[in-house]
């Protein structure tokens, strides 16, 4: 059920959500957390609040979403609350907000925040240039970043490691989830030999690649070099022998090769934004691996 109340106040938002409560239940019970996704009005925001939704199946909540619309109109909150089936495993607040309201982002969200529940932020698009100190940054325990997509996504997650503070996370993070786990499998296998290097090598508008060499670098004592091409990560060892991981970019089988072994087909797909978000919303805590993995970014050589 998806029910609009325009030009509205957060009074009354919150007076309808009573209402629908006192009708439907009391559909808060159970609500783990509150998830605040910060955006645009935009095109993109439908497949946003998708991705919210189905995060919500693992972990029930409240999600809000602030869409920021045009600056030059006229002050005004538009509202909309979709329950049921239109809101996954939660209850969605959408508050788009028009002309000098759109600067108050965090005095139009706390009035929905969920008592005693861990709060959030999840910017999918543009991120503040310090989460940690953004109005509705400072409300969470967690904040989200996402620099896939955004105009130099390289710089952008270079950039997180200045702006880190604990609760710090990003999807591009979450995205490289599975490489990390089969590069650490496939390295446990003996022969144990001492890796001398690595080359990780994707699109340069691909901020996960960056990780993945920033994370190797922390892991391990070793060069490491970003490279622009096809996308693999190779391991050279001691003993001579080497180890491939290799995808096209657009598939989801990788090829695992590695010296005096048969290749390997194993499934390596890449990760939609809902089940990252799923991810990054199991832990509350702070991500020391992550922020390793951006201070590795610094040794990283890039070609």
């Amino acid at each position: 059920m998806i029910i609009d109340i325009p030009s509205t106040t957060t009074g009354q938002v919150n007076k309808k959500l009573v209402e629908l409560r006192k009708t439907g239940g009391a559909v808060t019970l159970g609500r783990v957390l509150t998830l605040v996704v910060c955006t645009r009005d935009s095109d993109n925001s439908e497949d946003i609040i998708d991705a919210a939704n189905e995060a919500s199946r693992e972990h029930p909540c409240r999600v809000i979403v602030v869409a920021d619309g045009k600056r030059e109109a006229a002050p005004r909150l538009d509202a909309q609350i979709r329950v049921g089936g239109d809101a996954g495993a939660s209850e969605v607040v959408v508050l788009r907000l028009f002309g000098e309201l759109a600067d108050h982002e965090s005095s139009v969200v706390v009035p929905f925040l969920l008592p005693d529940t861990p709060v959030v932020v999840w910017w999918p698009e543009i991120a503040p240039a310090v989460p940690a100190q953004d109005p509705v940054g400072r409300l969470a325990i967690r904040r989200i970043t996402d620099a896939t997509g955004r105009d130099d996504p390289t710089a952008e997650i270079k950039g997180r490691l200045t702006s880190y503070t604990s609760g710090d996370s990003d999807l591009a993070w979450s995205r490289i989830t599975y490489w990390r786990a089969l590069l650490a499998s496939a390295v446990d296998q003996p022969p144990h030999s001492a890796i001398t290097s690595a080359v990780v090598s994707g699109l340069v508008d691909e901020p996960a690649v960056d990780l993945i060499a920033g994370w190797l670098a922390s892991r391990v004592d070793m060069p490491v070099s970003r490279r622009t091409g096809p996308l693999f990560v190779e391991l050279s060892f001691a003993d001579g022998g080497s180890l491939t991981i290799s995808r096209p970019q657009t598939g989801t089988t990788a090829t695992l090769s590695r010296t005096g072994k048969p290749d390997a087909l194993v499934a390596l797909g890449r990760r939609e934004t809902r089940d990252c978000l799923a991810e990054e919303l199991r832990r509350l805590d702070a991500d020391e691996v992550y922020e390793a993995a951006l201070s590795g970014l610094t040794k990283v050589t890039y070609e």
